[in-house]
């Protein structure tokens, strides 16, 4: 409301100047009717550019207003210097009554118009590097305070950021391009059940997020270049994160190496899923319930309640039971976290041979890397 009538009071304050203009000389009367239509097509045409633009970028308005401000005191020193070379080889064309001649007046408008051009074009084509000529002049957007997080679609899909949301821990505005909007929607109409099961999940995640108080969500139609836009979904999320100055969130493991040699900051939930895991140190005494007997012989395999696996040597002929177990290692992989141990006071793997009789044979080291992978 307040922006259609700052537009109205431009009409109105140009409509007023072509009427005290027309007002004044009998050659300006004249054309009264011309000059008023004319004020008010000047007033249209630029509330139509300030509609058009696409995008309202204060960088580029630092520099117009910078430029001009250089332009402007550029102009007056040329205006100086001919005013001097007037008066010196042109007598005929000193100002009378302190009032320039038309020619002398009309050199003075087009150096103005052509330095304020050459200015403002110098600065928005170099605004990247102006702030090495002048130090405290900075045209890239600095963000003290919290950054905005921007979600990918799996985060969404994921559905545990709207559960870190309701802890407090993330308070940032969060940013939803309207092109993954548009691939949840995709996904969500698929015709693979799975598909359309996890795309329909990620639309509940969104209805949930939008209906708390404490959430700023946002969805952003962003404007992008023409090679980005013709990009990956990922890529556009991180040219995205540029404009916004802003974090991705995601649990994509490729996308958070891409953001990492894009200079973008990226928020993987299963790293912060791993970071939050208890911390086993060997030693340490835990009870565990053997699920199902591991890849190495006499061994066992078990999960804590976060899913971590752990890995229990000498607990095959345990299957089922809970036992208390010592930690003897942990191994940390890109797949997760795994914890070794052996169950407290058993016997070794020989000694369980022997006695049943079975000849002893040496134990083969557990395949970590491979399991881990596995």
């Amino acid at each position: 409301m307040l922006q259609h009538f700052l537009r109205l009071f431009l009409v109105l304050a140009l409509l007023a100047v072509g009427m005290s203009f027309a007002e004044e000389g009998d050659l300006v009367s004249r054309y009264q009717f011309v000059l008023i239509v004319g004020m008010l097509v000047l007033a249209v045409v630029v509330v139509a550019i300030e509609i058009f633009i696409p995008q309202k970028s204060l960088q580029a308005l630092s520099g117009l207003f910078f430029g001009l401000v250089v332009g402007l005191l550029v102009a007056y020193g040329f205006s100086v210097v001919l005013d001097l070379l007037v008066s010196a080889f042109f007598p005929n064309f000193t100002p009378i009554d302190g009032k320039d001649r038309a020619p002398v007046a009309i050199t003075k408008v087009l150096l103005g118009i052509i330095c304020c051009y050459y200015c403002v074009s110098f600065v928005l084509q170099t605004k990247d590097d102006i702030r090495f000529v002048i130090p405290y002049v900075e045209f890239a957007k600095q963000i003290k305070g919290n950054r905005p997080v921007i979600l990918d679609t799996s985060v969404i899909i994921d559905g545990r950021i709207a559960e870190i949301c309701d802890t407090g821990f993330i308070d940032q505005r969060l940013i939803i391009p309207r092109f993954v909007l548009h691939e949840l929607q995709a996904v969500a109409d698929s015709n693979d059940k799975l598909k359309r099961t996890r795309g329909r999940r990620g639309l509940d995640v969104l209805n949930k997020l939008q209906s708390k108080t404490n959430i700023d969500l946002e969805i952003l139609e962003p404007q992008l270049s023409k090679l980005e836009a013709s990009e990956p979904v990922d890529l556009k999320l991180l040219a995205v994160a540029k404009q916004v100055n802003g974090r991705v969130a995601t649990n994509d493991y490729n996308l958070n190496k891409i953001g990492q040699l894009r200079n973008v900051d990226i928020l993987n939930i299963n790293d912060l899923a791993n970071a939050l895991k208890p911390i086993a140190l060997p030693g340490e005494a835990m009870s565990v319930k053997i699920i199902k007997a591991g890849e190495e012989a006499g061994q066992g395999i078990g999960y804590l309640d976060d899913g971590t696996m752990v890995v229990i040597e000498q607990g095959r002929n345990r299957i089922g039971e809970v036992v208390d177990i010592a930690v003897t290692s942990v191994l940390q992989t890109s797949a997760g976290r795994m914890i070794f141990g052996r169950i407290e006071g058993g016997a070794s793997g020989g000694s369980q041979d022997r006695r049943r009789g079975a000849p002893s044979r040496p134990k083969r080291p557990y395949k970590e890397t491979e399991r881990a992978n596995g």
